[in-house]
């Protein structure tokens, strides 16, 4: 079945070439995929929430002739195990996570690819690991601040108030008061009676809020849980970047160069923050697409990344050998403008 935002510019379904299980050695199990081109242009994707997990449908998102890509469930994500664990879960842990998998694949750099809390793991990865990034593709800028916290738990009411109220009144009203504490609390909880019904409440209320076009939506089953649950541990430890703020840090990337695409109306990540680190960055290109909000397959956005892809392979220059033997810059003028689809 296809995506209800499937456009035409992602690329056919591809399966893993290659799967891994990489013990963290702190007790984190790691579920890894290669795709693609063996010896293509190395990417890592680096996925949402904390705690959303990869799908079959990122994969899509590359050329698989052009590009080596490495994807990753993060701790407590998706296939990773234990699921939804918070204990030993950091950015810094993440960040070693990468370095880690990196090392493991044998790539030397790669291209750096998140969208959402991906563009503030990536960030982080490049601050403390800037020799290992060819380049960085963003998409939706969230810099761990607590004032972003803020605006997620409180401010993304002004343009969502029928999902900030369903979502501030699953807390008894004594707790509103301090919603991220309260929704913390019990999300914690072993009892699945307790965490399941916030963690659907909390994710509810997140992917109302994500679309363009605004509608209430499910919590989205078992993956509400790990993302609630990481979501709320992060923003409770100020998303571990309060003895390194990314802005600060930025000048350790700054000559990497960096395409930045931004929804005009993204209600989660508002565009004002991704102006913010444009400005900072010697090297960023900052690419506003006016009708779209927070998601990646909102069809503006998707063009926009698959577009910044082919002029980052086309920028880092690297031959991709391969069954025809052609170089980089064929690959990505075929697909400048994005690839066709084709029937499944």
């Amino acid at each position: 079945m296809r995506s209800q935002y499937e456009g035409e510019t992602l690329f056919p379904p591809i399966a893993p070439i290659k799967t891994a299980r990489l013990e963290t050695g702190d007790g984190h199990l790691l579920y890894v995929e290669e795709s693609g081109n063996p010896h293509g242009i190395p990417v890592v994707f680096l996925h949402g929430g904390p705690g959303a997990g990869i799908s079959s449908i990122h994969r899509r998102l590359f050329d698989p002739s052009l590009f080596r890509v490495i994807l990753f469930d993060q701790r407590g994500s998706g296939k990773s195990r234990p699921f939804a664990e918070t204990r030993d879960n950091s950015t810094w842990h993440l960040v070693d996570d990468i370095e880690m998998i990196r090392q493991h694949f044998g790539i030397e750099q790669w291209i750096i690819f998140g969208g959402s809390w991906g563009s503030t793991l990536g960030l982080a990865y490049g601050i403390r690991h800037p020799e290992r990034c060819l380049g960085f593709i963003l998409r939706g800028i969230f810099l761990g601040t607590d004032s972003e916290v803020d605006w997620f738990m409180n401010g993304m009411g002004q343009f969502f108030p029928e999902a900030w109220d369903r979502f501030s009144h699953f807390i008894p009203e004594t707790e509103r008061g301090d919603l991220l504490t309260a929704y913390s609390r019990r999300l914690i909880q072993e009892s699945p009676s307790i965490a399941i019904p916030a963690a659907d409440a909390w994710s509810s209320y997140e992917n109302s809020c994500s679309p363009l076009r605004a509608e209430l939506r499910g919590g989205g089953g078992r993956v509400a849980l790990s993302l609630a649950r990481l979501e709320a541990h992060y923003f409770k430890h100020h998303c571990f970047l309060e003895d390194e703020p990314i802005l600060e840090n930025i000048h350790r990337i700054g000559r990497i160069p960096s395409i930045i695409i931004q929804g005009r109306h993204d209600v989660i990540c508002p565009p004002h923050t991704a102006s913010t680190l444009a400005k900072a960055w010697d090297q960023s290109e900052l690419v506003m697409i006016e009708d779209a909000g927070h998601s990646a397959f909102e069809p503006g956005v998707l063009k926009a990344l698959i577009t910044a892809l082919g002029r980052m392979a086309q920028r880092v220059s690297q031959p991709v050998p391969g069954p025809e033997s052609q170089p980089a810059s064929r690959h990505v003028s075929r697909h400048a403008s994005g690839p066709v689809s084709r029937s499944e």
